[in-house]
């Protein structure tokens, strides 16, 4: 330690005095260096303090003006809701009229129709005795049909099965009049059912006449071989029945050029889905879809929405209709209403001009009442300046002259 001291104190006065000024005036110039910084840094902040000051009062203003403009948009959205909220009464009371006015005319178009209906009910009562009549030869005749159908079964009796449930799939999903069971088409064939198409598109067919004897001895095969056996003749007798629906009930122009052939059970149809895709890939060549229960019921619902879709078409189009003649009346009233106001305004100057000449007339008669006479030829006061001439008052009515005579 001694050392060190010893060693520093040699070293310090080894320095020679030049060498100890030029020293301390780098320390001066450094701390002058710090000072200049450090009054620097404080003229950054006071000009950042002053700009940030005028960002604020300029931030206000801009504030201010948006919220002065906010309320000049309120004031005008307000005016506009009072002229849209009086245009719309006059409107519902214009619509309201004319409801009125449709009512009256549907509720005699009724009344008519109620009335036709009677008389039509009438002489269909008429003919329904006529038709009772004949009703027990019919019976009779009903029992030869049955025993001629249990004859002539063929092709129709393997679509019994599933005809029934088609037709209740088909009459609870869409109204009257959109379909039609045994239609006969052009070409002399029947097909189980047609549905109408919106927007004049041709009808849709289905077939109900699933091959079931043959599906039926595959169910009853007791062997291997028979089974194979039996699917061979289901698969032949679906071909032939796809073949059938692609040259019977597919049509140009008068039916859709795609078919379903229903398949009565979901079981079934998924076992031919399954089982036989040759079928399935044969039936979509030629443009028939094999639909079981739950598909044909869900493209039922899908045309009966486009059905449905059709029909608000249609009403809003008569709905559009009526609003435009609503429009044109309505167009017409304010016209007539501006040619009124100014017959009102014509007659207002008319009056005007009356209360005028009524007022003209008062001041002239006060005056005229005004004048003093003299009884029994007494001197007359004169009435203006004391002249003796003659005195005319005028009115817009008539003349009157009035002669005041000085007498001595």
């Amino acid at each position: 330690m001694t050392i060190h001291s010893e060693s520093l104190a040699l070293a310090l006065a080894s320095i020679s005095p030049a060498m100890l000024a030029l020293i301390g005036g780098a320390l001066a110039a450094l701390f002058m260096l710090v000072i200049v910084l450090l009054l620097r840094g404080a003229s950054l902040r006071r000009e950042q303090a002053e700009e940030a000051s005028f960002r604020a009062e300029e931030n206000e203003a801009r504030m201010a003006e948006l919220l002065k403009i906010q309320a000049e948009m309120q004031g005008r959205i307000a005016a506009m809701t009072e002229v849209f909220g009086a245009r719309q009464s006059e409107l519902n009371q214009t619509i309201s009229q004319r409801l009125d006015g449709m009512s009256q005319r549907v509720s005699s178009t009724i009344t008519e129709q109620t009335k036709s209906t009677h008389e039509n009910l009438q002489r269909l009562q008429e003919r329904l005795a006529v038709i009772d009549a004949a009703q027990n030869n019919i019976q009779t005749l009903a029992k030869d049909v049955v025993g001629l159908q249990a004859i002539l079964s063929n092709k129709q009796t393997r679509g019994a099965f599933g005809q029934s449930r088609m037709e209740t799939i088909v009459a609870d999903g869409l109204p009257m009049g959109a379909y039609a069971f045994q239609q006969t088409l052009s070409n002399g064939s029947r097909p189980d059912c047609t549905i109408r198409m919106p927007n004049g598109a041709p009808p849709l067919v289905i077939d109900a006449k699933f091959p079931l004897e043959a599906w039926n001895a595959i169910r009853d095969a007791g062997s291997p071989e028979a089974g194979k056996i039996a699917s061979q003749q289901f698969r032949r007798d679906m071909e032939v029945h796809i073949r059938d629906i692609s040259e019977k009930y597919l049509i140009q122009g008068e039916t859709q050029d795609t078919a379903f052939l229903f398949v009565p059970s979901e079981s079934i149809f998924a076992e031919i889905h399954e089982h036989f895709e040759p079928v399935v890939q044969k039936a979509h060549r030629a443009r028939i879809v094999i639909v079981s229960p739950s598909l044909l019921m869900l493209s039922i619902q899908v045309i009966q929405a486009v059905l449905k879709d059709q029909r608000m078409r249609a009403q809003a189009h008569l709905i559009q209709g009526e609003v435009a003649i609503l429009m044109d009346d309505l167009s017409r009233l304010d016209e007539r209403v501006r040619k009124l106001q100014g017959h009102f305004a014509m007659a207002q100057k008319d009056i005007d001009m009356v209360v005028t000449s009524a007022d003209k007339l008062s001041k002239r008669g006060a005056r005229i009442e005004a004048l003093e006479f003299e009884a029994g030829g007494g001197e007359a006061k004169p009435a203006r300046d004391s002249e003796a001439a003659a005195k005319s008052v005028e009115s817009r009515t008539g003349l009157l002259k009035l002669r005041v005579v000085d007498e001595e």
